[in-house]
């Protein structure tokens, strides 16, 4: 498999093979806003440095650190600034996992359960780290014959390591919140808490009485992003997972707080590439 050294590459890459692709970044890529992928991702960590806002999370990335995102969690890499930050992003077909699944073994397991308590963060041991990227070596390597099936092996391997760590192996680390003001993490509670309700500025500001600008400011220093363009990625990662389920479109909308069916439309459609109307229809 070829290694590629772009994210776009390996999720379009992804997308048109149903399968998975692999990138390896060493030179910052221009830094994208709060987003959501319609691929699972695994995020490895070489160099650390930065940090990662995963829905309502915020964790310090740290050497060694992997991260396991689903297609319904927005995320952000934030404190984009100059330095080399190395990492190792596996765009993974959601379809790909269970494709190799067998009866007993439910290799999707890693992204499909999420509970309140569950950490995005697997802080591998030194011993994982070279398992780890050992699989991904046996991968990129694999050429000549039955090539395919050498890759789709070690990625069965590479799985089955990655959903033991994260489900069955030692307990996860929590997110570093100390990384981030207290006065964010209060307001990531409560914007979480009421994503299906009318969120404005106005109302934080009375609800943690603190000015409005001083609340931008905050939130933009320590998420990288603003509070308007953090509630649309939820409420589009809420809708996407409800028109999964198979709920209707209108439905979707509802609940997942917009107030403006043709803003919910526009939103949807340039962070998910199709309409809700026509994600549902696949996705279902």
């Amino acid at each position: 498999m070829n290694e590629l050294y772009s994210c776009q590459q390996a999720i379009d890459q992804c997308a048109a093979a149903h399968t998975f692709a692999i990138a390896h970044l060493y030179k910052e890529e221009k830094t994208m806003d709060m987003h959501i992928h319609n691929c699972y991702e695994l995020y490895y960590s070489v160099s650390g440095g930065k940090q990662f806002l995963i829905d309502n999370k915020l964790y310090a990335i740290e050497p060694g650190d992997l991260f396991v995102i689903n297609q319904y969690e927005s995320h952000k890499i934030t404190r984009a600034d100059k330095t080399t930050h190395e990492r190792i992003v596996l765009s993974i077909h959601p379809e790909y996992p269970k494709q190799l699944s067998s009866c007993k073994t439910n290799l999707d397991a890693c992204f499909s359960q999420r509970s309140d308590s569950f950490c995005h963060r697997i802080s591998l041991s030194k011993e994982k780290q070279n398992r780890f990227l050992y699989y991904i070596n046996k991968i990129i390597v694999a050429d000549g014959y039955a090539s395919d099936i050498y890759e789709k092996a070690a990625f069965m391997e590479l799985l089955i390591l990655v959903n033991r760590l994260s489900l069955t192996g030692p307990l996860p680390t929590e997110p570093d919140n100390s990384v981030c003001n207290h006065h964010v993490d209060d307001i990531l509670s409560y914007i979480n808490q009421n994503i299906s309700s009318p969120l404005t500025l106005s109302e934080l500001s009375k609800e943690f009485f603190l000015s409005e600008s001083y609340i931008c400011r905050i939130f933009k220093s320590a998420t990288g992003t603003t509070i308007n363009k953090y509630i649309t990625a939820r409420r589009i990662s809420i809708a996407k997972s409800l028109l999964s389920d198979g709920v209707s479109v209108m439905t979707a909308y509802e609940k997942s707080g917009f107030t403006d069916y043709s803003a919910f439309f526009k939103a949807f459609t340039k962070a998910v590439g199709i309409s809700p109307k026509k994600y549902a229809r696949y996705s279902s």
